[in-house]
C-alpha cells in the first residue's frame, strides 16, 4: 500500500535524525515543566500519556495527577476525571477515542501530525469495501484506527482483550474480518483457531523486530525472559517467554522471577518498567542489523513529535483541538461499549 510505504519511509527518516536533535537545555526544560504543571491548574486540564511518549512527559503527567497508560485506559481515565479539558499525548486516534467517550469535553493534543501507521494503513473507503465483500463476517478492528473505521466495525478491541473477545466470537460460530494489524490478527487467528480474514496492515515499529537479534541477544542473556508485543512477526512471537499488551508486559516484568527481561515493544515502555521494577534489567530487542550489539531503533517517530514546548504551547494557546463527528462518533462509541462490557464481564 501508498499508505504504508511512505509510513516506512517516515520512520527512515526518523531514524536518520536521530542523533541530531538538539538537547534542549536542562533549565529550559524545567522551566517549561513548571509552566505546564501551572497551565493545567488555570486550563481546569489533565494530561494523560501514552507508555510510548517521552518519560518526561510520563513523569509530568503521573506528578499532575494525570495518567500514563494504553489507548484505551487513556480515554476512559479522561471521561472519569473531573477536568473540562484533556491534553492527550500520543497520537491522532488517542485524541479522536477520548473525544467519543468524552463528546462533551475539550481535547487537544500537542500536535494533530502524529499519527500511526495502522491508522493511515486503513482507510474508511477501501475498508468498507472491503467490509462488503464479506457481509458474513464480523468486523473486529483494533483500537489504533481512526474513528470512521470504529464505526464500521461491530466490535472494537485492544491486544488485552484481542483473544478473549475473538474466542468468545469464535465459540459463537461466527468468522471474524480483522483490521488492520496483519500481525496480531494473525496471533489472535493462530491461538483461538478461528476463522479470521486479515486486512494488510501492519506497525512499522514492532515490524521492525528481528527473530535472529533476539536470537544473538539470548546468547549473551541466557537467563532473560523475552517479553513480546503481538504486533511483532510471528517469527518473533514465537521467541516469547510472554505475549502481551504493554499493560500486560509491565506485569510481566514484575511477576516473572528472572532479572533480565530482552523487550520486544517501543522503548518508551521503559519508564514505567523502570519505575515498576526497579530491580530488573531491560534490555531492547533488536531492529536492525545483526547480532547482539546491533542497534535498537524501537521508538514510534509519531509519538516521539509529542514534546514539552508543544505541549505548553497547545496549552496556552488553546490550538490542536480534536473534533469528532457527533453522529459519527454515536456509532464509533457502540464497538467501544461492547468492548468494555464484554471485559466487565457483560455480554
Amino acid at each position: 500500500m501508498a499508505e504504508q510505504a511512505s509510513a516506512q519511509q517516515v520512520v527512515r527518516e526518523h531514524l536518520a535524525q536521530l542523533h541530531e536533535q538538539p538537547k534542549v537545555p536542562a533549565e529550559e526544560r524545567a522551566a517549561l515543566r513548571e509552566k505546564i504543571k501551572r497551565l493545567l491548574i488555570e486550563r481546569n486540564a489533565v494530561l494523560v500519556a501514552h507508555y510510548y511518549t517521552d518519560p518526561e512527559i510520563q513523569a509530568l503527567a503521573e506528578e499532575t495527577g494525570g495518567c500514563v497508560s494504553d489507548s484505551l485506559e487513556m480515554a476512559r481515565f479522561g471521561r472519569d476525571h473531573d477536568a473540562s479539558t484533556l491534553v492527550v499525548a500520543g497520537v491522532k486516534f488517542m485524541g479522536e477515542t477520548a473525544k467519543i467517550l468524552s463528546p462533551e469535553k475539550r481535547v487537544l493534543m500537542p500536535t494533530l501530525e502524529a499519527t500511526c501507521s495502522l491508522d493511515i494503513g486503513c482507510p474508511i473507503d477501501e475498508f468498507s469495501a472491503f467490509c462488503d465483500e464479506h457481509p458474513d463476517r464480523t468486523v473486529v478492528v483494533y483500537a489504533n484506527t481512526s474513528a470512521a473505521v470504529k464505526a464500521r466495525a461491530d466490535w472494537v478491541v485492544t491486544s488485552s482483550i484481542a483473544l478473549d473477545v475473538v474466542d468468545y466470537l469464535d465459540g459463537e460460530g461466527q468468522k471474524i474480518l480483522w483490521a488492520p494489524d496483519k500481525h496480531l490478527g494473525d496471533y489472535v487467528r493462530r491461538e483461538t483457531g478461528a476463522d479470521v480474514l486479515l486486512w494488510d496492515g501492519a506497525c512499522i515499529v514492532h515490524e521492525e523486530f528481528k527473530a535472529q537479534g533476539i536470537l544473538d541477544l539470548k546468547k549473551v542473556y541466557p537467563d532473560a525472559a523475552v517479553l513480546v508485543h503481538p504486533e511483532s512477526p510471528a517469527s518473533v512471537v514465537e521467541l516469547a517467554d510472554m505475549v502481551g499488551s504493554t499493560t500486560q508486559i509491565i506485569n510481566a516484568a514484575r511477576d516473572l522471577p528472572n532479572k533480565q527481561m530482552i523487550v520486544a515493544t517501543d522503548q518508551g515502555i521503559f519508564y514505567k518498567l523502570q519505575q515498576q521494577v526497579p530491580d530488573k534489567e531491560f534490555i531492547i530487542a533488536p531492529t536492525a542489523g545483526s547480532g547482539a550489539t546491533c542497534r535498537s531503533c524501537a521508538n514510534c517517530p509519531w509519538m516521539a513529535m509529542n514534546a514539552l514546548d508543544n505541549l505548553a504551547a497547545v496549552l496556552e494557546s488553546g490550538t490542536n483541538e480534536v473534533f469528532v463527528d457527533p453522529a459519527l462518533g454515536l456509532e464509533a462509541m457502540k464497538p467501544l461499549t461492547r468492548m468494555l462490557d464484554f471485559a466487565a464481564g457483560k455480554r
